[in-house]
């Protein structure tokens, strides 16, 4: 449906993950993928979806002279806990500490999506809380050896095997905590459209 009323737009996905690219093929989107390395740091001070909003906007400025039909997507994911951000783990030390934490409690996963074209930009954001059961020390080994979730954000999948066994509520949309609130990037288009 958004490939026949986007007929005019060149949608370029400023993304490397695997599960947005899928998104974006389900959601029926004619795009193109294009990554450019920025340096992914922000400002101590922001916090929650304040954090999202600025990288993703960050991603968005690495792209210069855009097309009057271009639209560049650009997104970001954290998971917040305890007051501050949980990002990608560097090593598997790490991926155990972040989901132990996780463990018999409740976090919130952010993410902001950014849609730049030549004249205007427009940042959307999604919150989504998820609670953990109490995972055993073998049943975290188990996920991180089998799935090496090293490039998601808080270190696990909630498609995957730890959210199958882990997951028992969640509040908010769940592909926002798969790395994309596809029910806004679906309005924010279908908007674009109907502003034009």
């Amino acid at each position: 449906m958004l490939s026949k009323r986007l007929p005019n737009y060149r949608i370029i996905l400023a993304s490397g993950s695997p599960r947005r690219q899928r998104f974006f093929k389900e959601l029926d989107i004619d795009f193109e993928i294009k990554v450019k390395p920025i340096n992914e740091v922000y400002p101590p001070n922001l916090k929650e979806s304040e954090i999202t909003d600025y990288l993703s906007k960050l991603k968005a400025s690495a792209f210069k002279n855009i097309s009057e039909n271009e639209i560049v997507i650009t997104s970001d994911t954290i998971v917040w806990f305890e007051g501050k951000a949980v990002e990608k783990p560097k090593n598997k030390k790490e991926a155990f500490e972040m989901i132990r934490s996780f463990s018999g409690a409740m976090h919130q996963v952010f993410t902001s999506v950014t849609f730049t074209g030549k004249k205007n930009q427009k940042t959307v954001s999604d919150t989504t809380k998820v609670w953990f059961n109490k995972l055993t020390d073998e049943e975290i080994n188990f996920y991180i050896d089998t799935y090496m979730p090293f490039d998601k954000a808080g270190a696990y999948g909630i498609q995957e095997w730890l959210g199958l066994i882990g997951v028992y509520k969640i509040e908010g949309s769940f592909f926002n905590v798969m790395g994309l609130p596809t029910h806004k990037v679906y309005q924010s288009l279908l908007e674009l459209v109907k502003d034009q």
